[in-house]
């Protein structure tokens, strides 16, 4: 996905320091518009969350967009994933996003989809950010670009949601859905009810400051005293924008995206449909890589974040990965990571296995992991050749069935020391000499 500008309360970016206020994404829209005007696109689709600016900045957007000479399409709330699909298949030149994702109701963020529903090229998004700081300049009245609603999106979505799992059925199964009172508020309850499931819905009643507030993919508390409480067979929870997703199976039991990642790849592999190996981060949980392994799937390590999964998969021509996060990336069904396309692939692994999720997930045992901070003055100490020796050392003690990991915050003056392995005890010890001999250097 691309990057993102994003705000805040208005005073922090993603991308240098951009202020998010109504000025700027008005801005924001004009220079996007006059870029891709320029190669001749002049059609783009805006949809949103469910945080209350969305609908400033929505409008700020379309002003833009207009006075560049842009036709714009309303989507109105939609999963991210769902505008990505909705820029192909409406055939638009781009797809914008207003979302701030998991995050509370006062952040909010834009980000843009190329027609393919993919991530802009980098050249484009640095044309656009060149822009930022020239002056506006309108076109003529009758060259204004013009906006409309688009009122059968929705259904639209809905309907390609259901055919990534043509034939699948859910009767019988009782499922509870938690929406994060977000973009997937209406989306996810019809298409796993239009599937036959018998649906309890939680996290649906948005009223633009409560997205991501005790529920969702990031708080699933709630998820798992709603599928005990309903004696439900699972429960999916999203997060704000619907990129995201993570279970729990009808013991209660978080199921997080290292696992859920696993039996994809596990039922894909056993339909022989599975293209290649899987892709996870430098923070997969390393009982999903030795679990894959033992089925003969191959897998690799991309650094933290969607997009680099993206690239890794891309390097290896293979067709899934993603993060504990619950970011999974299908690319076999769609351009882009969508929690609502990765619970079908899961729970249509369970319905083709005849087992539960509790059951289905006992083939991945995850390794005790333990991370601790320290904090530095300087990063770069992670390259010193005692820490690097200390690092080496505690890999040979794990024996190949844990591994260390140091890595350097991107946001803040401090060092993560991570490690992982079978025997949780070792782990412990590990960690503390690490954080020891990282403080001592720091």
């Amino acid at each position: 996905m691309s990057r993102k500008y994003f705000g805040t309360d208005g005073i922090r970016g993603l991308v240098g320091e951009f202020p998010i206020t109504p000025e700027f994404v008005m801005k924001l829209g004009w220079a996007a518009g006059k870029v891709f005007a320029s190669q001749g696109k002049r059609r783009i689709l805006i949809g949103k969350d469910t945080r209350i600016s969305g609908y400033m900045f929505e409008s700020a957007l379309e002003a833009g967009l207009s006075s560049a000479g842009v036709d714009v399409g309303l989507l109105g709330p939609m999963p991210t994933p769902g505008i990505a699909y909705l820029t192909r298949t409406f055939h638009a030149d781009a797809g914008i996003v207003i979302s701030a994702s998991h995050n509370p109701y006062y952040d909010n963020g834009i980000k843009f989809f190329s027609a393919e529903g993919t991530k802009l090229d980098d050249e484009v998004e640095k044309q656009i950010e060149a822009l930022l700081d020239s002056p506006m300049d309108t076109v003529a009245s009758d060259k204004l670009g013009k906006a409309n609603r688009i009122v059968d999106a929705a259904g639209r979505y809905i309907e390609f949601c259901k055919s990534t799992v043509f034939g699948l059925s859910l009767k019988g199964m009782r499922i509870v859905l938690d929406c994060a009172h977000g973009a997937t508020y209406q989306i996810a309850p019809a298409v796993f009810t239009e599937l036959g499931a018998d649906v309890v819905t939680i996290g649906n009643r948005p009223d633009g400051l409560n997205i991501n507030q005790n529920v969702g993919s990031t708080s699933p508390k709630e998820l798992q005293k709603e599928v005990l409480a309903m004696r439900a067979d699972l429960g999916i929870a999203f997060d704000g924008d619907g990129d995201r997703v993570v279970m729990v199976d009808h013991k209660g039991e978080l199921v997080d995206g290292d696992e859920l990642i696993y039996m994809i790849a596990r039922s894909q592999k056993d339909q022989g449909i599975l293209q290649g190996g899987v892709v996870g981060t430098l923070m997969s949980n390393m009982g999903m890589e030795v679990a894959l392994k033992d089925l003969g799937i191959g897998f690799d390590r991309a650094k933290v974040g969607d997009r680099y999964v993206m690239q890794k998969l891309a390097e290896h021509g293979w067709a899934l990965g993603g993060e504990g996060s619950g970011h999974i990336l299908c690319l076999n069904a769609t351009t882009t990571g969508d929690g609502i396309v990765s619970a079908l692939q899961v729970v249509k692994a369970l319905v083709d296995h005849s087992q539960t999720l509790h059951e289905f997930k006992q083939g991945m045992s995850k390794f005790p992991q333990i991370m601790k901070n320290v904090k530095v003055t300087d990063k770069s100490i992670v390259d010193q050749a005692d820490i690097l020796a200390a690092v080496d050392k505690a890999e040979k003690e794990f024996n190949g069935r844990g591994r260390v990991l140091l890595r350097p915050s991107g946001t803040e003056p401090v060092v993560r020391v991570m490690a992982e392995g079978e025997d949780e005890a070792l782990v412990a010890k590990i960690v503390d000499e690490l954080v020891e001999i990282v403080s001592n250097a720091a």
